[in-house]
């Protein structure tokens, strides 16, 4: 080439530069990723070269950001593999512009900006995002070359022509426009770069300074790794997050290529499960802090890094959702997740509880929401018991077969100390406990996956061990009423009718009056409703029952005084036994409550006036 070459690119052009603009307007920066990371290549190309080809200008690679604010000129150098005339005109003229042309045509009748991930494939002509002129210096390795210069000030038009250049490489010159002097700022550029180009493997600068970490952790081999390099990895990505319970290295390369670190983070709330802390790569450049595509709902309060460098990330989020390769990418992770729980599970079951509250809830939610994750975890889930340890579904059924009878009993941790424990307890009985709103949810799921199994909340109904089945009353009176037939007499009469059922057992402890039970199916709706902030979830358990102990001092005075020389008195106490039911039972609200104490001062002042 021995003159300067002018030309047109393409009439289409006119047309297609304004669609980039308006589309990438809010995302500009990605052009500082875009010539970043084709710098990146160029010296990868170069690297490749070197192992069979010798060339001049040694192998101290590296990538240059210089600005001249006066200029308003930022200025990206690298010195790799560098293009001749030819090749200028061949990549930059045509196979770039074509990026740019097939870009512009998906996206310039779209309605979401949202839709568009990643500009992979945009590349070079993305500089005429912040650029009123852009020029290019280049100087192929190829011995016996002469620099290049190309320029262009509106991606239309453009002129080519020889150049003096001494080193091999490539120097891309943006004159930014008036809406782009934010990029001549040193700090900003870094930030950028460590934002987008952190781990490419070269060595970045900024005026002079190193900007970026260059060797991702997740390249490696996971066998040379020691523990304190994950740990230290992830308190660089993720600053004043707090330590990780564990990860998972992931390095596939077949039947796709896969790398990355997964890290299970502490969880302080349930509502830092909405949180998304996987940050997705490509070929070590930064795309996007959003893998909802590519990782399973239940698995978004993962931290870490995921790099696919097959992944086609310059199409919309409809096609991803679509992608089979995509759909294998999720399944692995899916099974990797799965299997490093199920190690820990077997090998180190202590440590497995330790974590539980961690990690329960994403488990959970897995396990209700993805059926292969389901056939994984399900002999691998795990409760707290009321024995103070922890148990699979299975455990507690084997260690429990002969007294319940595949019912699971089960309890809100809350209620440790309630009576309904007590009766349990009192008979050998445990149950399991339950701390998390997705457990009623999860409950019917486990029914409904084994019908053999019956949960039953320990406050649905009275175990058939704690009833005393020799104690229950065969004697009549003269109107031919047992005992049990007389207290249920007394309380019907006591007590407000609406929504309330009275049975009566002799239970074998004689500590407890009377038990509110609350049907199995109306409290799972009321946990739902409360869920969901429904306000009816109060009225829902106005409907219950009252179970009288007929084995209870306290309900054999109330009747004796209701039978004999004071019926008031025996009611008022029938009232205050199920006052108190009420009140173990939590389901009083304000309105009651305040009912309840007035009452009971009344009673109290009563007696002891009598």
């Amino acid at each position: 080439m021995s003159a300067e070459e002018t030309g047109k690119i393409s009439v289409e052009t006119e047309n297609i530069f304004p669609i980039i603009k308006k589309w990438l307007y809010s995302e500009k920066d990605i052009f500082l990723r875009e010539l970043v990371s084709n710098a990146s290549d160029a010296i990868t190309k170069l690297k490749k070269i070197a192992l069979s080809e010798e060339f001049e200008g040694g192998n101290d690679y590296k990538i240059d950001l210089n600005f001249d604010v006066d200029q308003r000129i930022l200025s990206i150098e690298d010195n790799g593999i560098g293009m001749t005339s030819d090749e200028v005109k061949k990549y930059i003229n045509q196979i770039a512009f074509s990026g740019a042309t097939d870009f512009a045509k998906q996206y310039q009748n779209a309605d979401n900006k949202a839709e568009i991930i990643g500009h992979f494939g945009l590349g070079f002509y993305s500089s005429f995002m912040v650029s009123k002129k852009v020029t290019i210096e280049t100087k192929s390795y190829k011995k016996g070359q002469t620099g290049v210069i190309w320029s262009s000030e509106s991606g239309t038009d453009f002129t080519i022509s020889p150049i003096n250049k001494e080193f091999r490489g490539t120097k891309i010159s943006l004159y930014l426009d008036g809406d782009s002097g934010e990029y001549l700022d040193k700090w900003k550029l870094k930030e950028l770069i460590k934002k987008y180009c952190d781990f490419l493997p070269v060595g970045i600068f900024v005026q002079g300074e190193k900007a970026n970490r260059e060797k991702p952790l997740w390249s490696e081999e996971p066998a040379k790794i020691k523990e304190e390099e994950y740990k230290d990895f992830h308190s660089y990505l993720f600053p004043f997050s707090g330590e990780s319970l564990f990860h998972i290295h992931l390095n596939v390369d077949y039947p796709f290529r896969l790398q990355g670190i997964l890290y299970f983070p502490k969880l302080t709330h349930e509502l830092e499960a909405s949180k998304n802390g996987i940050k997705l790569f490509c070929n070590h450049v930064f795309v996007s802090d959003n893998a909802s595509e590519l990782i399973p709902q239940f698995l978004t309060i993962l931290k870490g890094t995921i790099d696919i460098p097959d992944l086609p990330l310059n199409v919309s989020r409809s096609y991803l959702q679509n992608d089979p390769l995509v759909k294998k990418i999720s399944n692995h992770i899916i099974k990797k997740v799965a299997d490093r729980l199920i190690d820990d599970f077997k090998k180190n079951r202590t440590k497995y509880e330790e974590n539980w509250n961690d990690i329960s809830l994403f488990v959970k939610y897995g396990v209700l929401t993805d059926e292969k994750f389901y056939d994984a975890m399900k002999d691998h889930l795990i409760f707290k018991n009321s024995e103070g340890g922890y148990s699979t579904t299975s455990e507690y059924l084997e260690k429990n077969k002969e007294k319940n009878q595949n019912k699971i009993f089960y309890a809100n941790e809350t209620e440790m100390g309630s009576v309904y424990m007590e009766l349990l307890k009192s008979q050998g009985l445990e149950a399991i406990l339950v701390d998390s709103k997705i457990d009623s949810h999860l409950i019917q799921h486990l029914e409904m996956k084994n019908p053999d199994w019956k949960f039953q909340r320990v406050d649905s109904e009275i175990a058939d061990q704690v009833v005393d089945k020799e104690a229950q009353d065969q004697l009549v009176n003269e109107e031919n009423k047992t005992e049990s037939d007389r207290i249920q007499n007394l309380f019907l009469s006591s007590l407000p009718t609406e929504g309330v059922e009275v049975k009566v057992e002799a239970l074998k402890s004689i500590e407890v009056p009377g038990v509110i039970l609350l049907p199995e199916f109306m409290r799972r709706m009321s946990e739902m409703n409360s869920m969901l902030n429904r306000e009816d979830t109060k009225n829902i358990l106005k409907s219950h029952t009252l179970m009288v102990n007929s084995k209870s001092p306290l309900v054999k005075s109330a009747l004796q005084a209701f039978e004999g020389v004071n019926p008031e008195k025996g009611k008022k106490l029938a009232r205050a036994i199920y006052d108190l039911s009420l009140l173990s039972a939590k389901v009083m609200d304000e309105k009651d409550v305040s009912e309840y104490t007035k009452r009971t001062t009344e009673f109290l002042q009563e007696i002891f006036s009598s």
